[in-house]
């Protein structure tokens, strides 16, 4: 058996007027990330992760924002393609423990639904994905709301 570790980030501008999608879900907010596609940071940092531990390149390198293909696509569509890439590898995920960082909304009471999300798309008991998320207590973009970043940090698993 063959154990690797794999660690992802994602960093996303907020914006007035855009969609705001964490986790596979969208949050009622008055600001949303400027990005390429919906913006996920956080499906964006675990595929970063995942792929990394299987010794992949990078996501942009699978999904990159130069191709009009993948202009305003579901993230959940490329974690999904991330998934499968990972099986055709051997390999399984153990588990994966997330953070955000974001000072509004507040995200605590949809964490659940976060993990159900990622859980279904991944085949995995929702017990094997984590997140937290912190406000970072004002400080940085996130604290003065430019911004959300997100850290994911993965296990896989070869027979």
């Amino acid at each position: 058996m063959k154990i690797k570790t794999g660690i992802g980030i994602d960093v996303h501008r907020l914006a007035p007027g855009l969609d705001l999608w964490i986790g596979g879900i969208k949050l009622e907010h008055d600001k949303g990330c400027v990005a390429h596609s919906d913006g996920d940071v956080l499906i964006h940092a675990i595929c970063d992760a995942l792929l990394g531990a299987a010794g992949l390149d990078d996501i942009g390198t699978y999904f990159p924002d130069t191709d009009a293909a993948y202009k305003g696509i579901d993230s959940k569509i490329l974690l999904r393609k991330v998934y499968e890439m990972l099986e055709n590898k051997g390999f399984s995920i153990g588990n994966i423990d997330c953070v955000i960082c974001l000072q509004r909304p507040k995200i605590r009471a949809r964490v659940y639904e976060m993990r159900q999300c990622l859980a279904e798309i991944l085949e995995m008991d929702v017990e094997d994905v984590t997140i937290k998320a912190t406000t970072t207590e004002r400080l940085g973009f996130e604290g003065r709301e430019e911004g959300v970043s997100a850290y994911a940090s993965v296990l896989l698993i070869k027979l």
